[in-house]
């Protein structure tokens, strides 16, 4: 009777289903002309006093091997507001800038500015790159528990500097950073958020979240370069422009910098 009540008690109570990988459920969804749309928000603060907030909104395209193109809105407020463009468009080999000091003093009829976009810039401010498949599957490795079809876990700046192939600043190296990586039941990723603390001493302690959703998977997307009347080349404004020689590429040590 005790076996029989083991066995009826075990056939009752379902498995539970294992999550599935996200690294393999967005390889899938990389199929040209498709794509998803991002929203983020970021905050950094010292002292527990907000000192710049950020609010980026836009599209990502897809091809068979990952991100092609982007098209990116941002909102700035306090610290550096200004440095970064308020619209964004990486297609190809060329990033195009527009807004606050990208916009000044240009060529008449010229809106938009181009670099080149190598390295490829982030597509967004969010330092964990979830469209890197190899940090991905750190983040998933990693991660400490797996709770509500939710990842969370700890990584260090000098773990995502090997990652990324940088450089870490010995100072930032041992910075942890924490992050919750959410996925639906098609292992699809539906955000992330990550935040850590960086101690200035006298200066006091900055501490940064980025919050980053995912919507939208398999949209048909298509990004499409700005008109070519429209565009200058950063190589024709000459010496004398008061427009930025680069766009700000997310790198991990700058995001040391006292804000």
């Amino acid at each position: 009777m005790t076996l029989a009540s083991s066995a009826a008690l075990m056939a009752a109570t379902p498995a539970q289903a294992a999550p599935v990988n996200p690294v393999k459920a967005l390889k899938k969804q990389y199929v040209a002309g498709h794509g998803v749309r991002i929203s983020e928000t970021s905050r950094a603060a010292t002292n527990g006093k907000t000192v710049q907030a950020t609010t980026t909104t836009g599209s990502l395209e897809f091809g068979k091997s990952g991100v092609v193109a982007t098209d990116l809105r941002t909102k700035e407020k306090g610290g550096l507001a200004g440095i970064s463009p308020t619209r964004m468009i990486t297609v190809g080999k060329y990033a195009y800038a527009q807004g606050g000091i990208y916009s000044e003093g240009l060529p008449e009829g010229k809106t938009w500015v181009r670099y080149p976009n190598d390295p490829p810039m982030r597509t967004s401010n969010q330092p964990l790159d979830v469209f890197n498949s190899k940090l991905l599957k750190t983040l998933v490795a990693k991660a400490k528990s797996f709770k509500g079809g939710t990842y969370r876990g700890v990584l260090t700046f000098s773990e995502l500097g090997k990652v990324y192939g940088e450089k870490i600043d010995k100072r930032m190296g041992k910075i942890k950073i924490n992050y919750a990586l959410g996925v639906n039941s098609k292992g699809l990723i539906t955000g992330i958020r990550s935040d850590y603390v960086m101690d200035f001493g006298v200066l006091g302690k900055t501490s940064a979240t980025v919050n980053t959703r995912y919507t939208g998977w398999g949209a048909k997307i298509t990004v499409k370069a700005p008109p070519s009347d429209t565009v200058v080349d950063y190589s024709e404004l000459g010496t004398d422009t008061d427009v930025p020689q680069e766009i700000p590429n997310g790198s991990l040590n700058s995001l040391g910098r006292v804000q």
